[in-house]
């Protein structure tokens, strides 16, 4: 499953770099894609264990960016 998430207050793209190899590197992921100018996060996960991804992601960003915001 490939899913595009807005993102809001993402800072810097520096941390869009490390919030993009985090992901990556998260179990269950096969690709993501962090865009500072545009603003937006995609990630391709597994379809049975999507949601639980999703979790792991948002737990990560936000140690990484504390003031970002995923619109789920």
């Amino acid at each position: 499953m490939r899913k595009t998430f807005e993102l809001i207050d993402l800072d810097c793209a520096n941390c869009a770099a490390k919030m993009e190899n985090g992901i990556k590197q998260l179990e269950g992921v096969t690709n993501a894609s962090v865009n500072f100018l545009t603003q937006k996060m995609t990630v391709e996960a597994d379809d049975a264990r999507f949601s639980d991804v999703m979790k792991q992601v948002v737990k990560l960003c936000r140690r990484i960016e504390p003031d970002c915001e995923i619109v789920l």
